[in-house]
């Protein structure tokens, strides 16, 4: 599971951190050439003996997903993972998540109140309503990754979304009103 916050614990270093998703191996060295292949994945290799305060945002996320992706489970758990990073570094993050996926790949349930990370990383959308939450909306989103937030299906599944959110009144509303 990867959370909103990261949960890297600040006394270990970035490898200590990694290898912590790693406690079912029990070899020490498989432990090791396991930490350096995910440090590799996550590009991150240079930096295994730096600690969390020592790395930006997005470092500090990737740790965690390198964490979470070392563990044997086939589903990975995100709850808004990129909310406290900037747009560019969300959009880096995105692309990112959407590579080590291809290599590494798993069912992923991505909670987020961002429609267009929503709509650029998953293939299907569920839009909850407020309090008590229930299915509002679902949306099957086919086209292959990477996506780009620009992409037409990726903004049509914006439209949608936001349409079917009352925040966005479909384009035939707006040519009628012409």
């Amino acid at each position: 599971m990867i959370y909103q916050q990261d949960g890297l614990l600040p006394w270990q270093t970035v490898a200590q951190n990694v290898a912590l998703g790693l406690r079912h191996v029990k070899s020490g060295a498989t432990r090791t050439r396991q930490v350096r292949e995910l440090l590799r994945l996550i590009r991150l290799e240079a930096f295994e003996h730096h600690y969390p305060h020592q790395l930006s945002g997005g470092m500090r996320q990737l740790v965690e997903l390198a964490r979470a992706l070392a563990g044997d489970s086939d589903i990975l758990l995100m709850d808004e993972p990129f909310s406290s990073l900037d747009y560019l570094t969300r959009l880096r993050m995105r692309e990112e998540l959407a590579r080590i996926l291809a290599e590494r790949p798993r069912t992923v349930v991505l909670v987020t109140h961002d429609i267009e990370e929503a709509a650029q990383l998953a293939d299907r959308v569920i839009v909850l309503s407020e309090c008590p939450g229930q299915i509002r909306y679902q949306l099957n989103i086919p086209a292959p990754r990477p996506r780009n937030p620009t992409q037409p299906d990726v903004v049509r599944a914006m439209h949608l979304i936001l349409t079917k959110l009352n925040i966005e009144h479909d384009a035939g509303e707006y040519a009628d009103a012409r």
